[in-house]
C-alpha cells in the first residue's frame, strides 16, 4: 500500500472514527430521554432513517457487491446496532402511543425494502460494476435522506426561536462526517456514491449548523429588550 492508496486508507479510519462520533452524537440526548423518562418533542425519524442507510451500505460493501470495501462495512454495521438501541429507547419512553406502532412498522418495512433490493440486484446484474452502480445510488438516495431528516426540526426551531431540540454534537458530527467522507471518495480510486451523498451531507450537516449557532448565540443578542423604564 502505497501513495494515494494508503492516503485514502488512512483518510478511511478517520472518516470510521468521525461515523463512530456521528452515530454517538445522540447518546447525550437519550441519557436525557432516560433521565426524564420521556422524549418530549423529539422524533424517530432521523434514527429510522439512519437504520436504512445503515443496512444499504453494509449491502453496497459486500464483496459481491463492492469489493475492497470493509471500512464501508464496520463502520455502518456498528451504527445499525447503535441506531436499534435509540429506537428502542425512544418506544420505551415516548409520550406518543402512535409511534408504539409507526417504529417496527417502518423497521419491518425496511428490511423488506433491503430483501427487494439484494433479490434484484443479485438476480439481474452479473458484475460488480453494474451491482455498484445500482445500490450505490439507491444509497446515495437513502444517504442524502438519513442526512436530511434532522432538518425536520428546523421549522420548529424557527417557530419557536429555539435550537433546543436541534442536537449540537449531531449537526458537528453530520458536518463532518460529509467532509471526511467526501475527501476519502476523491483520493486514489474516485468513487461518486460515497462523494455525492456524503458531499450534500456535509452541505446539509454546516446548514444545521448555522441554524444552531443563530438561534443559540445570535437570535437572543438581537431580539429587541421587552423591558420599559419606569418614568
Amino acid at each position: 500500500m502505497h501513495g494515494s492508496e494508503l492516503t485514502r486508507f488512512v483518510v478511511g479510519i478517520i472518516g470510521n472514527v468521525i461515523s463512530g462520533l456521528l452515530f454517538l452524537s445522540p447518546a447525550p440526548t437519550f441519557w436525557g430521554v432516560i433521565k426524564k423518562k420521556s422524549t418530549e418533542e423529539f422524533h424517530p425519524y432521523p434514527y429510522l432513517a439512519t437504520v436504512m442507510n445503515c443496512l444499504l451500505w453494509v449491502f453496497y460493501g459486500l464483496p459481491f457487491v463492492h469489493p475492497n470495501s470493509i471500512l464501508v462495512i464496520t463502520i455502518n454495521s456498528g451504527g445499525l446496532a447503535l441506531e436499534l438501541v435509540y429506537l428502542t429507547i425512544f418506544i420505551i419512553y415516548t409520550p406518543k402511543a402512535k409511534y408504539w406502532g409507526i417504529i417496527p412498522l417502518v423497521l419491518v418495512g425496511e428490511l423488506g425494502l433491503l430483501a427487494a433490493i439484494a433479490t434484484f440486484t443479485l438476480l439481474v446484474f452479473k458484475t460488480y460494476a453494474n451491482r455498484s452502480l445500482v445500490v450505490g445510488i439507491i444509497c446515495v438516495i437513502f444517504g442524502i435522506i438519513m442526512y436530511a431528516s434532522p432538518m425536520s426540526i428546523l421549522k420548529q426551531v424557527m417557530k419557536t426561536k429555539s435550537a433546543e431540540f436541534l442536537p449540537f454534537w449531531i449537526c458537528v458530527a453530520c458536518f463532518a462526517n460529509g467532509v471526511v467522507w467526501f475527501a476519502y471518495a476523491n483520493i486514489y480510486s474516485f468513487d461518486p456514491f460515497i462523494a455525492t451523498g456524503n458531499g450534500i451531507g456535509g452541505l446539509l450537516g454546516l446548514i444545521q449548523l448555522c441554524f444552531w449557532i443563530y438561534y443559540t448565540h445570535i437570535y437572543n443578542k438581537r431580539k429587541p429588550s421587552t423591558c420599559h423604564e419606569e418614568v
